[in-house]
């Protein structure tokens, strides 16, 4: 008996290893086409200048196609193939975790460090096409801040913060359908969409508890949120607040870093990090906010 599961077992495993080799010896096979079909059309219109005007021979080649061999290919999935070409050419990666389809959600977007960065996040979190589809609709680039961009445009040169890909702000799915919500209901649509939370806050956060009771001199206290990020290997202080961010919730963060340093950090972990999430920004308390483990955003309800 066990002979024969062991025999299933490696057949199993032996097909689900040959059918990935295909799927990716597929869609590997599937860009270079389109890539070399792009190349081809540019060349055949002139150049990339006088491709701009060479619609004309597009729709002459699809009609061709369709009439010589059977193969329906439409004038705008060729020129799909064009924008391609020229997308590779000005320097976003053929990457082989994105598929055809993953392209062409992102040859709608006119900003090369915009789809860079998609590109990215497909190959690090292996997004579907749907799930990439939402990231472009919520605008998930456009949240970034103005420095994390400038270093995405410099490409791997630059070294990332934990907070450079925090977004601002935050998307929290909200079930409650009322926008007037306590800090108790915001931790719990946070809980109850976990997941995408921590996507939203960047990369390598995991969660380790809510309500995390610390005991201070004779009084009880809870962080909102503690979590790790093992990519910077600390730990992560979230507080959440439904109103504007005020001078006292930064020492109040503080003081709970301070207390995860003492009691809970190991000597192999870096210093522990805050994140405020508010309701609303104060760029002033943040501009003299001495302590540079500090971050806020904000957040809003979807």
């Amino acid at each position: 008996m066990e002979n024969y599961y062991n025999e299933i077992k490696k057949e199993l495993l032996n097909y689900e290893i040959t059918k990935k080799v295909k799927e990716y010896s597929i869609n590997k096979s599937e860009l270079e086409t389109k890539y070399n079909v792009g190349k081809m059309l540019i060349e055949a219109q002139g150049g990339e200048e006088r491709a701009k005007y060479g619609n004309g021979l597009i729709k002459e080649y699809s009609i061709k196609l369709l009439k010589e061999t059977g193969l329906k290919y439409s004038e705008t999935s060729l020129k799909r193939m064009r924008q391609f070409y020229l997308l590779i050419q000005k320097g976003a990666t053929m990457s082989h975790q994105c598929t055809w389809s993953h392209y062409q959600e992102l040859l709608i977007i006119k900003n090369i460090i915009e789809i860079k960065y998609y590109i990215k996040i497909i190959e690090e979190q292996n997004l579907s096409v749907r799930k990439l589809r939402v990231k472009i609709k919520s605008k998930e680039y456009e949240r970034l801040s103005e420095e994390t961009k400038n270093k995405l445009s410099l490409g791997s040169t630059c070294e990332y913060e934990i907070a450079d890909f925090v977004k601002n702000p935050i998307i929290i799915k909200n079930t409650k359908g009322d926008n007037n919500i306590t800090e108790k209901v915001l931790q719990k649509l946070i809980l109850e969409d976990l997941d995408n939370f921590l996507l939203e806050l960047g990369e390598g956060f995991t969660y380790i508890a809510n309500e995390y009771k610390i005991k201070m001199d004779n009084t009880y206290n809870y962080i909102d949120l503690l979590l790790f990020n093992y990519i910077y290997n600390a730990f992560v202080v979230v507080e959440l607040k439904t109103t504007k961010l005020e001078k006292e919730h930064i020492g109040q963060v503080q003081i709970y870093m301070n207390y995860v340093d003492t009691n809970i950090k190991t000597i192999y972990q870096d210093k522990t990090i805050g994140i405020i999430i508010a309701k609303e920004n104060n760029k002033y308390v943040m501009k003299y906010c001495s302590d540079p483990r500090i971050y806020n955003t904000t957040y809003v309800l979807s």
